[in-house]
């Protein structure tokens, strides 16, 4: 069975808006190395058709493209993408795929069968997931800002507080810092 892991951007504050935040090389090469981890993507279907508006058109070349952004949407591309949506079916982007029916066993099936582990990038969903207790681990990319607005990081609660053990912390030279967390047992 493959780890559950939750990874998003979000600044001092909290704010988790794909439009806040430091998207430079080192940005992109950092959630590359994370995407190589890891066996499938997992995404809500807002951040399915925010994702598959842009990086197909970058990995085919139609969008110039600094290349570890390239990078990304190449491997992006090829990688196993699962879509949780009750209002959408048809995922046609390479590699993508529904999750229906029951969240919870449907994210366990999903885990099963990938002993690569699986990475959630959307706040929403993360945020029902770790209400079903199915996250394992949570690597987060925390910018040096603060938005002063929202979205925010878990903004609708949890049930309980989450306890998590620091794996690894590692600044980038752009003064994000990328943390690594397991839940405590």
């Amino acid at each position: 069975m493959g780890l559950l892991t939750f990874s998003i951007n979000f600044t001092l504050d909290g704010c988790v808006d794909h439009q806040e935040g430091i998207a430079d090389e080192e940005t992109h090469a950092h959630f590359t190395r994370l995407m190589d981890e890891c066996g499938a993507m997992l995404w809500g279907r807002t951040t399915y058709e925010m994702m598959e508006s842009y990086w197909p058109v970058v990995a085919r070349g139609d969008e110039d493209a600094p290349p570890a952004m390239r990078e990304w949407a190449l491997k992006l591309e090829a990688k196993p993408k699962y879509v949780v949506s009750s209002t959408r079916s048809d995922f046609p982007w390479t590699n993508s795929h529904h999750v229906g029916g029951d969240l919870r066993t449907a994210v366990q099936e999903l885990k099963d069968a990938t002993p690569g582990g699986v990475l959630v990038g959307s706040g929403k969903l993360a945020t029902e997931l770790d209400r079903l207790d199915l996250i394992d681990e949570y690597t987060f990319l925390i910018h040096p800002m603060i938005a002063g607005h929202g979205p925010t990081l878990h903004q609708d609660g949890l049930s309980s507080t989450r306890r998590l053990d620091l794996i690894s912390a590692e600044p980038l030279s752009n003064g994000a810092v990328a943390m690594h967390y397991r839940r405590a047992a």
